[in-house]
């Protein structure tokens, strides 16, 4: 591993292709970007790579912006957009042919693909022949003056091109290896490596961090930096992203946008806690962080070289722990709103009820793992009227009779109270179960399907507490009423 360097302020980017949603690689690679930002006090740049106007579309675009935003990953500086800057790719290039690094090739397409097609019927690799590209000064300048259409190649020299790359270590190509790679094509328009070099120099980046996908570019991109004499940033190549099956993460595996899961009942800092430890590792076995935990532990030594495995289920076990953990305050404003979109309240009136929402958030964020969960568990607390649950009716109700009569005692023995609060509720159930000889689960689970509609909830008494005295004992009635109809 090689040492972060003191000498310069870090400068690292993000460079999505505006070609589909902010995919969770994506993601993963800006977080990783955005955390050593923050850790070495650098500065984290966003740039837009539209070179390829055919599949580059502003949805894409704005799909990138509200992810990130989303997941809190801000930039520091003007979004840099690719397309923006193809006149300096230009430049750039006419240097490398001007300094003797690049020549002109003037071959035609068709006759490259009549090699390409030799090379592969012979069961061989193409690789360009500089020699194809060799011009007398007459013929080169009879073509230029008859304005003949040419491409512009780098001359790949000899010897090794190597690095010393932040997860792998070192790693080297022969250059025997590389072909003569296009920097510039016959219409004046620049490859991916072109751009991304002339975009990287001008932004001052000083290391590039990204998919492990992109080694074999890295080679060329570092004989492009030494060829325009600039210095040559630091690399670091994270693993890529598996399923559960080892597969390469996909469409198949389920949502692998970003905005999907915004979705899905998931919390922001859950899903950037999640990505971090999908290639790093704290060094211990700590899993659930805070941002600021991520920041302060993030260090590339914890970079893995391995392929990480996207595992939904933890995922949404990691965002059970964040709910759980959160400031209940912080969760009761993202909860308003959902609960207003499911029509169960307003925002203004969870407002007027903080203390109280607070309360029921503490009761229900123990049990759920998504903010969607949150949301359905809710209702018993807003609704005027529960719909029982057929199953917990068939359980918990199948003699009818008796069930009425322990649930009309009960709502005789909570009208009677004093206090409507948990501990006298206990006592007064408790001794009526006692009375009657009966377990106190006899009264209490009745009680929970007249009050939830479900088997299912948090305490009973904590229910009773917080659905309130005149709710609860209508709903009980409307238990009772619904038990003798079906007598």
């Amino acid at each position: 591993m090689t040492a972060v360097s003191s000498a310069k302020r870090p400068r690292v980017r993000f460079a999505p292709s505006p070609t589909g949603f902010l995919h969770v690689g994506g993601a993963r690679t800006a977080l990783f970007n955005w955390l050593y930002a923050k850790k070495y006090d650098g500065e984290f740049l966003l740039r837009i790579e539209d070179t390829d106007r055919q599949r580059s579309t502003d949805e894409s675009t704005r799909a990138i912006f509200e992810g990130m935003e989303w997941l809190g990953l801000t930039w520091d500086e003007e979004v840099v957009y690719q397309g923006a800057n193809v006149a300096r790719h230009y430049a750039d290039a006419h240097r490398l042919l001007e300094s003797g690094a690049a020549y002109r090739d003037f071959t035609p397409q068709a006759e490259l693909e009549r090699l390409r097609a030799e090379a592969e019927a012979r069961g061989d690799a193409f690789k360009f022949d500089r020699s194809l590209a060799d011009l007398s000064d007459a013929e080169l300048a009879q073509r230029l003056a008859n304005h003949e259409p040419y491409a512009i190649r780098f001359r790949v020299p000899e010897g090794t091109t190597e690095w010393p790359d932040l997860v792998h270590g070192r790693i080297a190509f022969p250059n025997k290896d590389i072909e003569d790679f296009i920097i510039l094509r016959s219409d004046g328009t620049p490859v991916y490596n072109m751009a991304v070099v002339s975009d990287d120099i001008a932004m001052g980046i000083t290391l590039v961090m990204r998919g492990d996908d992109h080694i074999s570019n890295t080679p060329k991109q570092i004989l492009l930096y030494r060829a325009l004499g600039a210095d040559v940033p630091q690399f670091g190549h994270v693993p890529m992203i598996h399923g559960t099956d080892g597969k390469k993460l996909s469409k198949r595996h389920g949502a692998t946008a970003v905005g999907d899961y915004q979705h899905q009942g998931l919390l922001p800092q859950a899903m950037l806690n999640f990505l971090a430890l999908l290639g790093w590792s704290p060094g211990d076995d700590t899993e659930v962080m805070t941002v600021p935990q991520l920041i302060e532990r993030f260090s590339v030594h914890g970079l893995h070289a391995k392929a990480a495995v996207f595992d939904t289920k933890k995922l949404e076990w990691m965002n059970g722990q964040h709910l759980a953990q959160i400031p209940v305050a912080e969760l009761a404003a993202i909860m308003a709103p959902l609960v207003e979109r499911a029509g169960l309240s307003t925002v203004a009136d969870l407002e007027a009820r903080h203390e109280w929402f607070c309360g029921v958030l503490e009761l229900l964020r123990i049990r759920a793992r998504l903010t969607d969960e949150i949301v359905q568990q809710a209702k018993p607390f807003f609704v005027e009227s529960v719909e029982y649950d057929p199953e917990a009716v068939s359980k918990q109700w199948r003699d009818a009779a008796a069930t009425s009569d322990i649930l009309d005692a009960t709502r005789e023995r909570l009208a009677s109270l004093e206090a409507w609060e948990p501990a006298a509720m206990e006592e007064g159930l408790r001794k009526l179960a006692e009375e009657r000889g009966i377990s106190g689960g006899k009264i209490f689970q009745p009680l929970r399907v007249a009050l939830t509609g479900l088997t299912v909830s948090p305490g009973i008494f904590d229910v009773l507490r917080y659905v309130g005295r005149d709710r609860s004992l209508a709903r009980i009635a409307e238990a009772v009423a619904y038990l003798r109809q079906s007598t």
